[in-house]
């Protein structure tokens, strides 16, 4: 089976000079891949000009007029910019002309687009945005809701948890993924009403429910799948990339404070270079926006070459199993 992607080539801060060449290494490596690229069709022309190599019977250009930029207010996006590369994108996937579409532009009109062409699934209430987290055990903890929605009722969270769970076993290959509610505590008492409820839902269902999972569990591992609303999710997410930007920088700084560290740095540049790697978020990239009627990928705006192409790989992963589709059989038989 083939799998068609839609990119969004104009979107994020680099736009073409990152989309069209890990689109290139992408189809390079999956012979059974064919890349939608949709923008401006003389700058994508140009640019894959820069590779005679590829394998241009694969690759397909849609016009696209305007783009979304990453300060578009959401009404722009939606309302004025019908012509954008962002939306031609994501028309591709209603029109069935595509499996997957990626973008690394604008997460709140990218979010609102989607839903407006492609609607939710039956069933759910509200679309959720998921990721991975890189954790100890050199794995990813995925992670739901990390921005779409503030305000959550418990059936906002269960569907959370279950459409994450259909996620997991698509994407990853974990078969009955563990799933864990974070809170202020593990002890059942602890946590607001929301949280208190939705635990109870979650206990009631016929997930593999571990419990309640504080902050420090998302990077031990303790769970597959965390659970939260898109308030607390955010501000996990940005607090976590700032640590980590801060910690890198600490690093560098010392190392680089006098000819002895400098040395010193030069023998310990093996482990660090390992540690590294192991957290690395550009492995990670590419949260999918669960609860459509399609499969849409967000990658980082800053992403560059690399980092896109993690999300082409959990594009092609979750449309090559049907993911979408296993997401809406779910909730059917939660029904009956």
């Amino acid at each position: 089976m083939s799998v068609t992607l839609a990119i969004d080539a104009m979107g994020g801060d680099h736009g073409i000079v990152v989309t069209i060449p890990a689109c290139c290494d992408f189809l390079e490596k999956h012979s059974d891949v064919r890349i939608s690229l949709v923008g401006d069709p003389e700058l994508i022309k140009e640019a894959l000009s820069q590779f005679p190599k590829a394998p241009m019977e694969r690759i397909h250009i849609i016009a696209a007029s305007e783009i979304v930029l990453m300060d578009d207010p959401i009404e722009v996006a939606l309302r004025r910019k019908k012509d954008s590369s962002m939306r031609v994108a994501i028309q591709q996937v209603k029109d069935g002309a595509a499996d997957a579409v990626i973008s690394s532009g604008n997460t709140g009109a990218l979010m609102a687009i989607s839903r407006y062409i492609l609607k939710t699934l039956d069933g759910v209430d509200r679309p959720a945005i998921a990721t991975a987290m890189p954790n100890e055990s050199g794995g990813g903890t995925t992670m739901l809701d990390l921005g779409a929605n503030a305000d959550c009722e418990p059936m906002h969270l269960l569907q959370f948890a279950q459409m994450a769970n259909v996620m997991v076993q698509v994407v990853d290959g974990k078969h009955n993924p563990s799933i864990g509610l974070l809170n202020i505590g593990e002890e059942v008492i602890k946590g607001n009403e929301v949280v208190k409820q939705t635990g109870e839902l979650l206990r009631a269902s016929n997930l593999n429910f571990y419990g309640n999972v504080e902050g420090n569990d998302i990077f031990k591992g303790t769970t597959d799948i965390v659970v939260c609303d898109g308030f607390v999710g955010n501000v996990v997410l940005k607090a976590s990339e700032g640590l980590a930007k801060m910690m890198s920088g600490l690093i560098r700084q010392e190392f680089n404070r006098s000819w002895l560290t400098k040395l010193m740095a030069i023998g310990a540049m093996v482990p660090l270079l390992r540690v590294r790697k192991r957290v690395d978020h550009r492995r990670y990239n590419g949260a999918v926006l669960l609860g459509l009627r399609g499969c849409v990928i967000k990658s980082h705006g800053s992403a560059d070459r690399f980092a896109f192409g993690f999300a082409l790989g959990r594009a092609y992963e979750a449309a090559k199993n049907r993911m979408v589709e296993r997401i809406a059989q779910a909730f059917v038989a939660e029904t009956r």
